[in-house]
């Protein structure tokens, strides 16, 4: 069964929680808005540990390490399971980063299909910060779960 594991980063602006989505990158998912959003997330195998898995991943997505935080600041959060079957780990930390500095990692895939023409494109093309019901719009429709539990675990800060 796959996995993955990720990181939902949240901050407050003027008492208004915002949240860190990214825009998966490559051609499918090119002119596709709503409900296609993620958290930085990535699959990993079930001898390492998920939260390791979550900083590896948000890493390579975003260019950002939060190797510096300390375990007892990250939220666990409870896993979700996406249509494909595979189960999303996920942690919320609050922190604030500039997204016109993200920096993802990149795949490579044979584009346009069949052409036998390798490209190169980034995991992640874009992130951007979204208020909760922005946020919920934008975001896979099983990872929304991860915004509902963090702003109930944190509605008494709001």
């Amino acid at each position: 069964m796959k996995q993955s594991a990720g990181i939902l980063l949240y901050k407050f602006t003027d008492k208004t929680i915002y949240f860190l989505l990214v825009h998966p990158g490559g051609p499918f998912w090119k002119n596709k808005d709503l409900e296609s959003w993620s958290i930085p997330k990535g699959e990993f195998t079930g001898d390492e540990d998920p939260l390791e898995a979550a900083k590896r991943e948000f890493h390579e997505e975003t260019g950002f390490k939060l190797e510096s935080e300390s375990e007892s600041d990250f939220i666990a959060l409870h896993p979700v399971k996406l249509k494909s079957g595979k189960t999303v780990f996920a942690w919320a930390l609050e922190f604030d980063l500039d997204v016109t500095l993200i920096k993802s990692n990149e795949f490579e895939m044979e584009w346009p299909p069949k052409s036998g023409k390798m490209q190169f494109f980034a995991e992640v093309d874009r992130a951007e910060w979204f208020q909760t019901e922005h946020a919920l719009k934008k975001i896979n429709p099983a990872q929304a779960d991860f915004i509902v539990q963090i702003m109930s675990k944190i509605a008494t800060s709001l």
